[in-house]
């Protein structure tokens, strides 16, 4: 009965952690270092003291995949607060499963707007893409193409990037040349006309910028895509934004997964890569899955 208590109480502590509870979530990046992996932090790609980024990769190349897969993690917050900082348990869980992640700071509203921050996130990439190509990482042999990632709005600059081939251009001529896959969680795809009052000023409220939804890149060949959303939502509608880019880009021909992670919401979904939250439905294992299916 004792551990059942400590379970509910758990669960009372989750949300919190990511709504502001910073001794709370100092606790779960804690636990996250029982997965032992390689870390570089505070990696500076931009001179401005916010756009730096921290790596997580593992101690040795995983036998079973011709490459390491590369992953960059985009986290949330409207695009008015977070910092990488408090995704360690994610960097840490990820490169535990044998890839490399990388998860960049980005300027925040009021001091930009769009597309101010996705700047900020495609020269995040350069820099990264700069960095594995060092010879102290040539035993994992990282993969050339990224895999981008995501949660709420960082899954929203995530897909920006993988979807809309302005941001690629910004390195390399071919977006298929840089950008191996994309995985969205309880992503914001498709907000216009956006009602949340802290979110409008963001994207010029109310005259919007042409071109600035994922979902108005999916007529294009985008690269496959696995799109987690949880089984209830009340912050992001699933059917208007996960639903509607799965649907959208498998009418066209992409390649899309989308699955719910079961008893998750729009806040534990990100929390169950965390060892913390082990009785929610997994969200690793479509995450392998897909990751290594993409790397064989």
């Amino acid at each position: 009965m004792k551990s059942n208590v400590n379970l509910l109480r758990l669960l009372k502590v989750i949300p919190l952690i990511f709504l502001g509870g910073c001794s709370a979530l100092g606790v779960i990046n804690s636990v996250s270092k029982i997965y032992t992996v390689e870390t570089k932090q505070n990696i500076a790609f931009d001179a401005h003291p916010k756009l730096q980024y921290d790596l997580y990769y593992p101690k040795s190349k995983n036998t079973n995949l011709k490459e390491t897969p590369v992953i960059v993690f985009f986290y949330g917050g409207s695009w008015n607060r977070g910092d990488k900082s408090e995704y360690e348990f994610v960097g840490r869980r990820l490169a535990s499963m044998g890839y490399i992640i990388a998860v960049p700071n980005y300027r925040l509203y009021p001091e930009v707007k769009y597309p101010e921050f996705l700047e900020d996130n495609i020269k995040a990439v350069k820099a990264i893409q700069s960095e594995i190509k060092k010879t102290e990482y040539a035993p994992l042999k990282p993969a050339q193409k990224f895999i981008m990632m995501g949660h709420s709005a960082g899954a929203y600059n995530a897909a920006m990037l993988a979807f809309d081939p302005t941001w690629a251009s910004k390195i390399q001529s071919d977006k298929n040349a840089l950008i191996k896959g994309f995985i969205g969680m309880a992503g914001a795809y498709n907000i216009y006309p956006i009602k949340d009052t802290e979110v409008q000023p963001v994207f010029h409220h109310p005259d919007y910028p042409p071109q600035s939804q994922p979902i108005q890149f999916t007529d294009q060949t985008q690269p496959p895509s696995l799109i987690l959303s949880p089984e209830t939502d009340t912050l992001v509608s699933i059917e208007r934004n996960s639903q509607t880019l799965h649907d959208a880009l498998s009418k066209t021909g992409n390649t899309s997964a989308i699955k719910s992670i079961e008893g998750t919401d729009h806040v534990t979904l990100i929390a169950t890569l965390s060892p913390l939250l082990f009785f929610k439905g997994s969200s690793t294992e479509p995450i392998k899955e897909f990751v290594d299916n993409l790397h064989r």
